[in-house]
């Protein structure tokens, strides 16, 4: 069962990891329609629905990632204090109660959205018009991406409930952690103030 877990922690990470690209191809598009509507005097019509588009598919494909990675916005005032079993049921509550009818409700709507515009071939309405059906037809794909890792969360919640500790899950990218930094460095709080007064006194004496 781990290895399912896992397995698609993989697969949403891989997907996540490959539209994060697209963050890239927007800084760029951005920049040159700034040097080619104020350096050139040519603006584009279709820029501005591209950006939309990109931005929207960035965000809608980083959805089961940012999930694998338990990094969704929560309120953890209390949540933090909480042993790990009352998490895991706080959490399935949760994705049962919300989670769930959410995305079932997305995955709807997409298909229907995406088979709507592909019918007609569904175009934006600026003066240089963009297919749009294809970034519609990303709206189901990415609400089964985000229900497959859904259900990933809810079986850990589930094991959590019975073992009393939560699963492992794939690593990625995290905040810096400056007490984790110290210890590799082999750097201790005293250092650190001894060489903040060292170098207060050096400044006094220039």
């Amino acid at each position: 069962m781990q290895k399912i877990l896992l397995l698609v922690d993989r697969i949403s990470t891989w997907v996540g990891q490959l539209f994060s690209w697209l963050i890239v191809a927007l800084t760029l598009l951005i920049c040159w329609e700034v040097f080619s509507r104020y350096a050139l005097n040519k603006p584009h019509g279709w820029v501005l629905d591209a950006q939309i588009i990109l931005y929207g598919t960035l965000f809608m494909m980083a959805g089961a990632y940012t999930l694998a990675k338990n990094n969704h916005v929560r309120g953890d005032v209390l949540y933090g204090f909480f042993e790990p079993r009352t998490q895991a049921w706080i959490d399935l509550i949760l994705y049962i109660v919300f989670f769930l009818p959410g995305v079932f409700a997305m995955a709807w709507a997409g298909w229907t959205f995406a088979a709507d515009a592909v019918a007609i071939r569904e175009q934006t309405f600026s003066a240089d018009p963009l297919p749009i059906y294809p970034f519609k037809a990303i709206i189901p794909i990415a609400a089964f991406m985000l229900l497959a890792q859904g259900i990933v969360e809810i079986v850990r919640c589930i094991a959590c409930i019975r073992s009393g500790a939560w699963p492992s899950r794939e690593q990625d990218v995290e905040e810096v952690d400056v007490e984790k930094l110290k210890e590799m460095v082999h750097v201790k709080d005293e250092d650190i103030a001894a060489a903040g007064q060292a170098a207060l006194k050096k400044a006094g004496q220039t």
